[in-house]
């Protein structure tokens, strides 16, 4: 059996240090290096970042958006996961002419003595923060062989807690294969990782009156047809079959005047989203004093600061995925406010 890799130390508490800046020093430049992308100096990065790539292919590109806020404050995306990082002949090249990066998501490798060793002369290596505990090495990087070379990757690497997450020392796998280990990527898993790449626009209400409110009148709420559009995106992951696309539709919207001083339409708050687009009825001369469909009375004027109207937009996410699967994720909704002020007047001609 051949000895572990030379120049790891013992794993106490100082070296674990050194272990996780190592690691959450490196970087990368565009897609990581999986299809060829060089990092500042040059040179394949071998990095925590993820290579996913995300698109929107339908939906509002332009004015103001933002993303979206999950209505399940307990669900999270995957803290981290394995993808393909390096050919064999771009390893070579790496790990020949630069060497500085992590080779697991917590384990970094400084120098090309260590990269060469256990990926060309098959010294056995210290998988320190998965199983098995050390892991055979490799001969002259797999050249000649079709496939990659898998790590752990992580978006945010300070939110992964469990350090067996996507731990594993980085590894072999034949192309065209999912590796058959805890947290390999899945359809589902890119869903999930494209759901905080959603934007959706910010959107003013409509409202009549639009100056000012009048206490005790109704605000009537509306938005025209095609305001709101569906939203998708496609997430893929290079030198893998896999992809996703994850849809935001709206389909309801939720006000709230921004005062206990008011009556809202219907009582709930909560307008529909038609499937046009359109949300409550427009205000037409004559209807005054009915209470609209969607809409607020104010029943006391502001002094000096306006009330904060909040229109929040509830969005339904569901996915698809190249695996033929496909569910629903949590709904997200995303808020806008606008000022209202509000007169005592009792009647006012519209």
């Amino acid at each position: 059996m051949t000895s572990p890799l030379r120049g790891w130390p013992s794993l106490t508490a100082a070296s674990l240090v050194t272990v996780v800046l190592a690691s959450t020093s490196a970087h990368a430049i565009g897609d990581g290096g999986v299809n060829g992308s060089t990092d500042s100096q040059g040179g394949i990065s071998a990095s925590a970042r993820s290579r996913i790539k995300v698109a929107q292919v339908s939906g509002p590109t332009g004015g103001k958006r933002g993303a979206l806020s999950s209505v399940d404050v307990n669900w999270k995306p995957p803290p981290c996961w394995y993808e393909p990082v390096f050919t064999p002949a771009q390893l070579k090249n790496f790990s020949e002419t630069n060497g500085n990066g992590d080779v697991a998501l917590r384990q970094g490798w400084q120098g090309t003595r260590l990269w060469t060793d256990h990926f060309k002369d098959e010294q056995t290596a210290a998988n320190y923060f998965a199983a098995p505990s050390t892991v055979p090495g490799y001969k002259d990087y797999n050249l000649g062989k079709d496939g990659y070379f898998w790590r752990g990757v992580a978006p945010h690497i300070d939110e992964v807690d469990d350090t067996s997450l996507c731990g594993r020392l980085m590894f072999w796998q034949n192309a065209g294969e999912i590796p058959d280990v805890p947290n390999a990527p899945t359809s589902k898993t890119l869903a999930e990782y494209a759901y905080d790449k959603v934007k959706v626009p910010e959107t003013e209400v409509q409202l009549k009156p639009t100056a000012k409110s009048t206490v005790n009148l109704p605000t009537w709420v509306w938005l025209d047809k095609g305001t709101f559009q569906e939203v998708k995106v496609r997430a893929e992951l290079p030198n893998t079959a896999l992809w996703a696309e994850t849809t935001a539709k709206p389909v309801a919207l939720h006000l709230d005047p921004g005062t206990p001083d008011a009556t809202a339409y219907p009582a709930s708050g909560d307008c529909t989203i038609n499937e046009d687009g359109s949300i409550g009825t427009p205000y037409t001369a004559g209807r005054a004093a009915e209470g609209p469909p969607c809409g607020i009375t104010y029943l006391r004027a502001t002094d000096g600061s306006p009330y904060q109207l909040k229109a929040s937009v509830t969005w339904q996410i569901t996915w698809q995925g190249s695996d033929g699967t496909g569910g629903d994720l949590p709904n997200g909704t995303f808020d806008t406010t606008q000022g209202i002020n509000v007169q005592e007047i009792q009647a006012v001609n519209r």
